[in-house]
């Protein structure tokens, strides 16, 4: 996420908002977790596994609409 964007303007957000650095460590994490539990290395069951997946989306949806919100 964000990969095509200025590495100091997504530093800037960071540093602007509390709210944004917060979501995007939180995403991150819910990424890395589900990306174990879908190799097998992270045990979870379905429902434990979609849940994290909506999380996840969610708060990739709030941070691309705060980024969006300040170009």
């Amino acid at each position: 996420m964000f990969e095509g964007q200025p590495q100091a303007e997504l530093e800037a957000m960071m540093k602007a908002s509390p709210e944004f650095r917060q979501l995007y460590y939180r995403h991150q994490e819910l990424d890395k977790q589900v990306l174990d539990a879908e190799l097998g290395v992270l045990p979870l069951d379905d429902a434990t596994l979609g849940q994290m997946k909506r999380e996840k989306l969610h708060a990739k949806d709030r941070l691309i609409r705060m980024y969006d919100s300040t170009h």
